[in-house]
């Protein structure tokens, strides 16, 4: 059973990872603003998916040196939804208790770069109307969670099939 330790414990490392690096920036959020909170936020998500590569490769190690793709991938796929789901407890526990006002926040800057990108007034009425519907869905705790989710698991995704394919050894 190396599989499971594997998958659990750099599952787990990469979790807090997650979780640790999105709350350290809490107190800079202000700072950081929304134009470059994407790349810092982005950067982070990248940072904490390394422990998937890391655990690819201590399951090739502990497998007697060879791998298939297929069970690296799986590997690296259990990782990846373990540090998932420590993102979005993490994230959900920081928009409703540290931030409940980040959907009205957003919204402010969505439209307020419509309005400062000469765009015209239908323009910024559509946008005015989209960031409503965002901030009704992501009030729901289940919708919040599932638009959550796609944040990192894409990146953990590109990241396993990375790992599974360089590590790979018949």
């Amino acid at each position: 059973m190396p599989m499971k330790k594997i998958v659990l414990t750099f599952g787990l490392i990469s979790g807090a990872i997650s979780s640790l690096l999105m709350l350290a920036t809490m107190p800079f959020i202000d700072r950081i603003g929304f134009d470059k909170g994407l790349f810092v936020g982005y950067t982070l998500i990248v940072a904490s998916f390394l422990p998937v590569y890391f655990g690819v490769r201590s399951y090739r190690e502990l497998s007697g040196g060879t791998m298939a793709f297929g069970r690296g991938f799986a590997v690296g796929l259990l990782i990846t939804l373990i540090s998932c789901a420590f993102y979005v407890v993490t994230w959900e526990f920081i928009y409703f208790n540290l931030m409940p006002d980040f959907a009205e926040k957003y919204a402010a800057y969505a439209v307020e770069r419509v309005r400062a990108s000469g765009g015209t007034q239908q323009a910024i009425d559509t946008t005015m109307k989209q960031m409503e519907d965002f901030k009704r869905m992501y009030a729901n705790p289940l919708m919040n969670m599932a638009m959550t989710f796609t944040e990192p698991f894409p990146i953990g995704l590109l990241v396993t099939v990375i790992s599974a394919a360089v590590l790979r050894k018949r």
